[in-house]
């Protein structure tokens, strides 16, 4: 037997002191939706709301077999940071996490609850960079072990007793699995686990591509961030160890998805099923629009990598849902300075358009004034009608729903 696997398997065993097996749930919804018997590998559903406290769990245990740990230490503000601590109180061990000054009380109160009074935890730097220099420089002034999110050898073996679960729950394996890729430290290690036995797709946010940049180039290589909305796996740069794991993947089977449209799965599948996923943890599922001309009919598994969701975030996936439909968009009207313009206006609205913002901007000119207005309509082709009735009454406007600097310093 592989001797990867056969590791795998055994912290899957290991894991079970401590934690049960995540469950893998046939999903109706999504079957029907798609036409193909989709399963859920609910990993939200860990003590941690996401997979991290497995590849923790692995590297703590391996290391400390080994020697005598001053500290574990880290750097997050989010899911690998509850699952150090949530580990360092099974294994009672000392750890110290370092975490940017702008990480939301919620992460850091999560993260001392898991931790108890076994963690410490450090705010420093307003960027992940310097906080994770501060951390190492921690590290290695009190001769800690650094746990890695996902560029380590024995974290990958943890992940990967994901697939040791699933092969033990599903026995007649699917045709596909979908997995979420941030740092790949869960994609490579399920890929490592199964080999060929099973078809993947790599899915990861359009704002963050570091696997598809990586297949590319060869190599990991740094990417702009462009949007970290999906911040589980919006990683500038994959790890080392997992691309070699992953160098020779299909570049048509990593798909780059648009954040917006996530936002659109994670509303679905808290309105529908009652499943509350974080931005990565929907990824997965999100990726069914694209594949479902290839798995019509098919067994598909997504792995719903974490539910860890502030849901002081609702109204952002809501406006971001709504703004990918089609269904709310916001644009700036120059509207004549005279006694009944603004009727003029409000009687191109349909019955089901709402106005959901109306603010003057400034008087652009003696007798123009500009307004900024959002629509909010019910189906998208409303708004479509209300602008052809705009332009045949000749007014003048720029729809700055999707310009990002426009709609981030207005909106």
């Amino acid at each position: 037997m592989d001797t990867f696997v056969q590791a795998a398997r055994d912290a899957m065993e290991a894991m079970r002191e401590v934690f049960p097996a995540t469950p893998l749930m046939r999903n109706d919804h999504l079957s029907a939706k798609y036409g193909a018997e989709i399963w859920l590998k609910r990993e939200d559903l860990s003590p941690v709301r996401s997979y991290k406290l497995r590849g923790a769990f692995n590297a703590m245990r391996k290391e400390l077999a080994e020697r005598e740990v001053s500290a574990f230490v880290c750097a997050s503000a989010g899911n690998h940071a509850q699952g150090m601590a949530f580990m360092c109180r099974h294994f009672q061990v000392p750890g110290v996490v370092f975490m940017p000054v702008t990480t939301p009380q919620q992460k850091i109160d999560k993260t001392r609850i898991f931790g108890g009074e076994f963690v410490e935890i450090r705010l420093v730097g307003d960027y992940f960079d310097d906080t994770l220099a501060e951390a190492q420089r921690h590290c290695a002034e009190v001769g800690g072990h650094f746990l890695a999110p996902f560029d380590d050898v024995d974290v990958i073996e943890g992940q990967a007793s994901v697939a040791a679960e699933i092969e033990a729950q599903l026995p007649d394996l699917a045709d596909m699995i979908v997995l979420p890729v941030g740092g790949g430290g869960l994609s490579s290690g399920v890929r490592s686990y199964f080999g060929d036995r099973i078809a993947y797709r790599f899915v990861e946010p359009a704002g963050g591509p570091s696997l598809r940049a990586a297949v590319a180039a060869g190599e990991p290589v740094t990417v702009k961030i462009a949007d970290n909305f999906v911040d589980g796996a919006a990683v500038a740069k994959i790890g080392a160890r997992p691309f070699e794991r992953l160098r020779d993947v299909d570049p048509a089977h990593v798909l780059a998805l648009p954040e917006d449209r996530i936002c659109i799965t994670m509303l679905d599948m808290l309105n529908v099923e009652g499943v509350v996923l974080e931005p990565a943890g929907a990824l997965s599922i999100n990726a069914l629009e694209d594949l479902k001309g290839q798995i019509a009919g098919k067994r598909v598994i997504c792995v719903t990598s974490g539910g860890n969701f502030d849901f002081e975030r609702l109204p952002e996936v809501k406006e971001r849902a709504q703004r990918y439909a089609g269904v709310k968009k916001y644009f700036i009207l120059r509207l004549p300075q005279r006694p009944g313009a603004l009727r003029d206006f409000l009687e191109m609205l349909g019955p089901e358009d709402d106005i959901s913002r109306f603010e003057y901007l400034k008087k652009s000119a003696r007798n123009f004034g500009s307004v900024l207005i959002g629509i909010e309509t019910k189906r998208a082709e409303n708004l479509d009608a209300l602008y052809a009735r705009m332009d045949a009454a000749g007014f003048t406007y720029r729809d700055i729903t999707t310009d990002p600097v426009l709609s981030e310093f207005l909106i």
